[in-house]
Formats: C-alpha cells, sequence, structure tokens
C-alpha cells in the first residue's frame, strides 16, 4: 500500500493536484470493489433464502440497493464501505423490521460464514452494535485480493416503504407519519430511505464530491486516528455539512475553489455549537404530524443536523462534536488552509438558514420576512416600524402549536425562542400605559391585545368584539378558574403585562 498522503503539508492552492493523485480511486481497486459487491450481493439475492422457510414464510429479495460512498460517487482510493441494504418481504411495517431484524441477520450470518469460501474472497463477518441496541447491520470485511486493503461492506435488512416510487418525487407524507408512529430510536430506519440519501449525494456536481472526499479524508485520517475508541459524530454529518455549505457558500455554484469549501467546512466544524441544519426536499411543514415533529426536533439542543431522508436522524445528537471542533481548529492553521492566490476569497456560511416570518397587524398587510435567526429580534421590529411607518412601541409575540403565546423580548434573538423554522408573528402598537394582554379562545389560538390598566373587562370585551371575537353578551372571560366581573378594572384584578386570559361563549 502507498504511503498515507500529507494533507496538512498541502498548500491550499494545490488541494486540486493532491485529490486527484492521492485520493481518487484508481481504476483496479473500483474494479475489485466492485467484483465483490456483484459476488456478495448475487449470493444474498439469488442463494441466501432459497428453499428457507423462516418467520413461517418465503422470503424474497425485493430489490438491492448500493449506498455508503461507493453509492454515492464518493470512495476514497483504498478506502471502501459499502452499505448493501436488502430490501425483505418479510417486513410490512417499521415494527415488524424491528422486531425481526435480529433473527434475519443472525440467518444471514450463518448462511455467509457457511457459503463464504465460494465467493473467491477471504470475508469477515462482525456484528455491528450501537449500544445495547439490537444489531441493525452485518459488517463484512473482505480482504482485497491484489494489496492489503479491506473492502467494508455492511448489510442492511430494511422495509420497502418506499417501493417504486420515484427519487426525484417528494413521498407521500404519510410515509414519515408511519416512520414517526413506529417511535424507533433516532435513525434506527434510515435504511429505509437508502434511495433517497443516496440520491441526495449522487445527484451533486463532481467537483462537490471532490470536496465531500477531502473531508472524508480529513475525517478518518487526523480526526479518527486522533481519537480511537471514542465516538465520534458519524462522517455523513459531515457530508452533510458539506452540502450545506457549498450550498450557502456558493449559491449552489459548480464552479469553486476547493481550498475556499474546505476551509469554509471547518470553520462550519469549529463554530459548531450553533448549527441548526435542515432540508424540506423529501418531508416538509406541511403535513401535522411531521410538521409538530419537526418542530420538536428543532427545538432540541445544537448542533441540529436533520437527516434529508429521515427527520428521526438528528446526526448533531451525537458525541465528539468538542472532538471535531478541536480538530478543525488545528487543521485551519495547516498550509491547507492558506493559499498563495490573492484572489482567493472566502465562502460566507451562517451556522442557520434565514427563517421565514409572517407579520401580522391588525389593519395592516400582512409582511413577510426572511429573518436571520441569529439577528436581535429588535432589528427586525426596526425594519417591521419601517415598513408600516408605525411610531408606538412595537410588541412581538408568537405561539407554537398547543403552546402559549409568548412575547418577542427586542434584545433576544428567534434561536434564543429556538426558533429555526416558518413562524407566524403577530404584531401590536402601545402606547403608555396601554399593557398587552393574551386572550386565548377555546381553541388554543391567543390574540394579543393592547388596554390600559384601569379599563374594565368590558371594555376589554368591547376591544375583542372589534377584533372579530363574539358579541360582549356572549363572552365569558376567565383567569385562573375564576370568571371576570364586568366592571372590575384590569389593575384591581392584578391583570398584568402579557398575562393570558381565557375567552368562552355562553351557552
Amino acid at each position: 500500500m502507498d504511503p498515507i498522503p500529507d494533507l496538512y503539508g498541502t498548500p491550499g492552492d494545490r488541494l486540486d493536484h493532491f485529490l486527484e493523485h492521492c485520493l481518487q480511486p484508481q481504476r483496479d481497486w473500483k474494479e475489485e470493489g466492485q467484483d465483490a459487491w456483484d459476488r456478495i450481493e448475487g449470493f444474498l439475492r439469488d442463494q441466501c433464502f432459497r428453499g428457507a422457510l423462516l418467520l413461517d414464510q418465503e422470503i424474497k429479495v425485493l430489490k438491492v440497493v448500493k449506498a455508503g460512498s461507493s453509492g454515492k460517487g464518493t470512495t476514497l482510493n483504498h478506502r471502501s464501505d459499502q452499505d448493501m441494504v436488502l430490501f425483505l418481504s418479510c417486513f410490512s411495517s417499521f415494527k415488524q423490521q424491528a422486531r425481526h431484524r435480529e433473527s434475519i441477520i443472525n440467518f444471514i450470518e450463518s448462511k455467509l460464514l457457511h457459503c463464504r469460501k465460494s465467493l473467491a474472497y477471504n470475508i469477515t463477518v462482525v456484528k455491528h452494535r450501537e449500544g445495547n441496541r439490537i444489531p441493525r447491520s452485518l459488517t463484512l470485511k473482505v480482504q482485497s485480493r491484489k494489496s492489503d486493503d479491506i473492502i467494508q461492506m455492511d448489510v442492511l435488512p430494511a422495509y420497502d416503504v418506499l417501493g417504486s416510487f420515484s427519487r426525484d418525487l417528494k413521498p407521500d407524507p404519510g410515509i414519515y407519519e408511519k416512520l414517526i408512529r413506529s417511535r424507533g430510536y433516532p435513525g434506527e430506519f434510515s435504511p429505509s430511505f437508502t434511495e433517497l440519501q443516496r440520491h441526495f449525494v449522487k445527484s451533486r456536481p463532481v467537483k462537490l464530491k471532490n470536496l465531500l472526499r477531502l473531508v472524508k479524508f480529513w475525517y478518518m485520517q487526523y480526526l479518527r486516528r486522533k481519537n480511537r475508541g471514542v465516538t465520534l459524530p458519524p462522517k455523513y454529518s459531515l457530508e452533510l455539512l458539506t452540502i450545506y455549505a457549498w450550498e450557502m457558500g456558493t449559491d449552489s455554484s459548480e464552479n469553486f475553489n476547493l481550498d475556499e469549501g474546505f476551509v469554509a467546512v471547518m470553520k462550519l466544524l469549529r463554530d459548531y455549537q450553533n448549527i441548526c441544519v435542515y432540508w424540506t426536499k423529501y418531508y416538509d411543514f406541511q403535513n401535522q404530524v411531521v410538521r409538530d415533529f419537526l418542530k420538536e426536533q428543532l427545538r432540541s439542543d445544537r448542533p441540529i443536523i436533520l437527516d434529508p431522508a429521515d427527520p428521526t436522524n438528528n446526526l448533531g445528537s451525537k458525541n465528539g462534536w468538542d472532538l471535531v471542533a478541536k480538530e478543525a481548529s488545528n487543521c485551519l492553521r495547516q498550509a491547507c488552509c492558506r493559499t498563495e492566490d490573492p484572489s482567493s476569497g472566502s465562502w460566507d456560511v451562517p451556522p442557520a438558514r434565514d427563517v421565514q416570518v409572517t407579520v401580522k397587524q391588525t389593519g395592516k398587510e400582512t409582511l413577510s420576512l426572511s429573518v436571520d435567526p441569529y439577528s436581535p429580534i429588535r432589528k427586525m421590529k426596526a425594519e417591521i416600524k419601517r415598513i408600516n411607518g408605525t411610531c408606538g412601541e412595537l410588541r412581538l409575540s408568537f405561539q407554537e402549536p398547543q403552546g402559549e403565546r409568548q412575547l418577542l423580548s427586542g434584545w433576544k434573538t428567534l434561536s434564543d425562542y429556538r426558533i429555526f423554522s416558518k413562524v407566524t408573528v403577530r404584531v401590536l402598537e402601545t402606547f403608555p400605559p396601554e399593557i398587552q394582554v393574551f386572550v386565548k379562545d377555546s381553541s388554543g389560538q391567543s390574540k394579543p391585545h393592547a388596554i390600559r390598566p384601569d379599563d374594565t373587562i368590558y371594555d376589554l370585551k368591547e376591544i375583542i368584539k372589534d377584533a372579530g371575537g363574539p358579541c360582549t353578551e356572549d363572552q365569558v372571560l376567565m383567569l385562573k378558574d375564576e370568571e371576570l366581573k364586568d366592571d372590575c378594572s384590569l389593575s384591581e384584578l392584578q391583570i398584568k403585562d402579557c398575562d393570558t386570559i381565557q375567552l368562552s361563549r355562553v351557552g
């Protein structure tokens, strides 16, 4: 085997040469990897389950999908990981897959051990475990016949939830409802979405795949080697961050400098604490079950990196990001992150995409703003004030489904409220001594109203009616399970700024 290439000693403007001569897979390596795949895939498809009665049925292999670096087109020379996903007829749901996966893996293992001599390769079979969980894959270490290198394959039995679905279309949201309601551990059923994961990467430009190769080499050669036996975030999380950096830093251009992209990724990894990255290519916020689940995922601790094909899989929740950041900081000091080219620039890659904010204010047209989630909310207030021409104090509030309406502080950011997706904000203009109260109806929705502390409950009812609510005589207002009398003032009842009052109809 050739000496390990020195990435850290390679100047940034030589990275293209480094990649072409050191990382691009050579023809004989690619051919041997494909030959090993063909032999093992043929055995599993045509022979492994032939004539066997397992789980009281005859099992058929519906299809086999190649994933991993080989399937995505990002293989490194003399380093190969091939995920072989077997979609089997015995799994008709995610729960069935979870229930029977171990027995299927044991059966495949016994068949491979019995027949491996016929496959013309020296194969070692290892069960892949994640902590104390039931194994979800079988790892095959295939000895190359032309070198000392190992071709690694993971065999993953999976439920064919997508069927013959076209990878270029958005799946039926019902598929993701099934996934969410199966309540598996994060990413447990990701193999069922392998075709989407593979297409998400494989469809990218060649230049971006080269940047992915460079980042993966850094991960394996410098990060993993220095932290053997320590849990690290998966390579896939770095792949996704690299794609995100390219999208944001170049506006998805096919023409960019490799060194600029590599530096941008290392900076993103160094400053990982604020990362919140997700895509809506295959799932989005239209379906209520999926929307509520995604909102909950985006309230998680950062970094947040959602698998674009599987919303249950937050790759940012893995351990070891501090070690990634430490090595990324070290990398940024090396020759590979410096260049003598004076025209070399840098990518502007924020840790999260802008949030689309819908602004509603009584008597004003609805606004749509694109807001940096890490920008102070007072800047958004100033923009609303400028557009609407208001002069009073603006009070911004929002409400999550089944939650209480919250006031947005001008000194905080949307990220402080864990808002990273489309949100509707209500604006109320107040003039001293007015306060803001939230009135919550039977549906759980709250609306803000401006009122003076010396005004009565009847005055509040009039305000609610004028804003499109029920007639005053049909309103019952409650605070802490106590009905509020019409002739009492808010100050007498000790109703304070931003208190929530319950509204119900008579009868």
